[in-house]
């Protein structure tokens, strides 16, 4: 390894079974690999929209409710990251984990960079053309915009 430093390996998770099946081929296929490179499993926070809070109090979002909007989305953040460390556990994989509040397309590519990963791994949610049109694919801009290899793993159809 050039200089010492490991080949870090970052798969981006979410809650969907896409970027599930994205770390189980990864453990599987590159386990030899990213047991001894450093394997990184990174989640975006959305940021909370809480327009229809404020529409739903007739303009008075309570500083309360927001707050314990915030605290229950970093309550499912930590679960997520704590099952996905079990499933690297479970390959004979350690991970470390990171969560961003942020865009997701934006903060995924930001951490890449940071961490210097030397491959990005995401699932694709497979959603045609016009779908990618009007929801955007953080996975298309992650392969034109990350600064390092992006791997996009797409589950098979049944």
């Amino acid at each position: 390894m050039e200089g010492g430093s490991k080949k870090k390996v970052m798969v981006a998770i979410d809650e969907s079974e896409f970027s599930h099946y994205a770390l189980e081929w990864t453990l599987t296929n590159l386990g030899d690999t990213i047991s001894s490179s450093g394997l990184l499993l990174f989640t975006a926070q959305p940021l909370a929209d809480f327009t229809y809070l404020h529409a739903s109090t007739l303009g008075t979002t309570p500083p309360e409710l927001v707050a314990s909007v915030q605290e229950n989305q970093k309550k499912l953040t930590a679960a997520l990251l704590d099952k996905a460390k079990q499933i690297c556990s479970a390959h004979g994989v350690e991970a470390e984990t990171e969560t961003e509040v942020g865009d997701p397309k934006e903060v995924i590519c930001e951490a890449a960079e940071k961490h210097g990963v030397k491959l990005l791994v995401l699932g694709s949610h497979s959603r045609g053309p016009i779908q990618r049109a009007f929801l955007g694919s953080v996975s298309n801009y992650c392969v034109h915009n990350a600064k390092c290899p992006v791997l996009v793993v797409k589950k098979p159809s049944p």
